[in-house]
């Protein structure tokens, strides 16, 4: 690595990460959709101008991993010029699943393109066939409108015919035109920034810094694969199921440690599958990166530094590394999240006291939309339920919170009775769901919908069937339950469903328990 001054590199790290964090605080603050505002569903980062990432906000993982390929994308598909904005959701140009759009804006200093900022934000609708955009789909036009690199801004002007377009194909185009408005303000915080940035330190140094900082992530990563034994470390765990089908969906890794280098072969996972739960190679991509920025224990700043002592090994066509057009709607959501499983897995196996027993392994997705007679328009729902954390060597696991891939919020009660013809007759933490061991996994979350009006339902979850596992002679968490209370009728569902639900009906999500940690004494 290059000489540097670590005090200005500390400047900087922090320079870039703030960026990202303000404009995460714009869309936030001035989106419309719950999912957006409240559970803070969104993601924002800054890039060089080779789609390599700086630094990126406190957000989401799934989404952080894979915006550069987006980005990426977008400029083999298109020219930027000064005031461009371009957009685009689709999963085989580097985005996750259809409902994540990402807004990418250049950055110029004079005719010099020096920067990207960027931002990915689910939205609650995009089309396709159920409301919330999270069908049982078997491939995926059926999923929603699909958007290739389009100049939504073009030299600062919005092109009306585009996002008419867009929102044309959407169950609640207000909701969205004020979530794409929050996204181009939020880009346009980010290019403020840097622009004041470049003022004050100069664009050479800033250039300069951008580049050592990718430098120093990659030395301290290199470090603390270098302290891994050398040796092949697998492991594998499944999937409930696609959907569609009732059969298991494996997902198999070998991590093999070569000095300070790292394979990650997904060789023996199935092939792709019919149903939704097909993750991309942004997706997979992801999910390495947060585990192995996961065993660094240095506050260092997530970029490309990242991806350079790693190589990924998965041939086209696996479940992890689905083609088009397969379905991809759960491959983001679920699907990520058992590939950490089994990351996880295979390195507790090389370093056990650093991995903590497995987590709920779901997000838990929940997508609602019908006809609001009080309001008189269409309304589109989506969020995902917290569970129990996995414990580790030193602690319990945290109860009723997102783990992994996911780290949005629960969304308050009062947002989503506000905004939904819903009652939430139950929300609790779902005692003695979390397993036993000398460090107890946190406990389950159990939340109840109660419906006020006839309405359409998505369920997309997992760990109803394998539990998650623990670690060290630690028990595996219980599983999550999904349960349809109708005109006095128990019925237990299955962990992906689409039903109609009618008005006096309740929602039961019991979500998983995370795995204990070591036997008790």
């Amino acid at each position: 690595m290059k000489r540097y001054d670590p005090i200005e590199l500390e400047i900087f790290k922090n320079v870039f990460v703030s960026i990202s964090e303000e404009m995460g605080a714009v869309l936030g603050r001035t989106a419309l959709s719950p999912n957006i505002k409240e559970r803070k569903d969104y993601s924002c980062a800054v890039f060089n101008r080779k789609a390599e990432t700086l630094a990126q906000g406190s957000h989401i993982p799934v989404h952080l991993g894979a915006m550069p390929l987006s980005v990426r994308a977008a400029i083999q598909a298109l020219p930027f010029n000064e005031g461009d904005l371009v957009i685009l959701n689709d999963p085989y140009r580097g985005g996750t699943h259809l409902p994540d759009i990402t807004c990418i804006a250049p950055v110029f200093f004079g005719k010099k393109l020096a920067f990207f900022v960027a931002n990915r934000a689910h939205h609650s609708d995009v089309g396709g066939m159920t409301p919330g955009s999270m069908p049982l789909a078997t491939e995926i036009f059926q999923e929603g409108l699909i958007l290739p690199p389009l100049k939504l801004i073009q030299k600062g002007k919005i092109q009306e015919d585009i996002l008419r377009l867009i929102l044309a194909n959407v169950r609640t185009p207000e909701e969205r035109k004020g979530d794409l408005l929050a996204q181009m303000a939020a880009c346009e915080k980010g290019k403020q920034r840097i622009t004041e940035a470049v003022e004050k330190y100069g664009l050479n140094k800033i250039l300069r810094y951008s580049a050592l900082i990718q430098d120093y992530t990659e030395k301290f990563l290199r470090e603390t694969i270098l302290a891994i034994p050398d040796g092949d470390y697998a492991f594998e765990d499944f999937m409930d199921d696609d959907g569609i089908s009732d059969d298991p969906v494996r997902i198999h890794v070998t991590i093999r440690i070569r000095g300070s280098r790292a394979d990650i072969d997904f060789h023996g996972s199935s092939p792709q599958v019919k149903g939704g739960v097909n993750a991309n190679e942004a997706v997979t991509f992801s999910a390495v990166l947060y585990v192995f920025r996961s065993l660094i224990e240095e506050d260092i700043p997530f970029n490309t530094g990242l991806m350079r002592p790693l190589r990924i090994i998965a041939p086209a066509g696996l479940v992890v590394s689905a083609q088009y057009p397969a379905a991809t709607a759960a491959g983001n959501v679920e699907t990520s999240q058992r590939i950490v499983d089994v990351l996880l897995g295979a390195l507790a196996k090389a370093v056990p006291s650093k991995i903590p027993a497995a987590s709920q392994g779901t997000m838990n997705n929940i997508a609602i939309g019908g006809y609001d007679p009080i309001k008189m328009k269409n309304f589109a729902y989506y969020e995902t339920i917290g569970g129990g954390m996995g414990a580790s060597r030193e602690n319990p696991g945290l109860s009723g919170v997102h783990t992994h891939m996911t780290n949005s919020l629960n969304t308050p009660l009062e947002a989503l009775e506000n905004y939904l013809p819903i009652r939430i007759r139950r929300y609790t933490f779902r005692k003695g769901s979390g397993g036993p061991g000398r460090n107890r996994g946190g406990e389950g979350l159990v939340r109840e919908y109660e419906f006020s009006i006839p309405a359409q339902v998505t369920i997309m979850s997992e760990r109803r069937k394998f539990f998650p596992y623990g670690l060290q002679g630690g028990r595996p968490g219980i599983r999550g339950k999904n349960i349809l209370f109708s005109a006095g009728k128990r019925t237990l569902l299955k962990s992906k469903v689409n039903l109609q639900v009618k008005p006096g009906d309740v929602l039961r999500i019991e979500t998983p328990g995370g795995g204990g940690y070591g036997r008790r004494r």
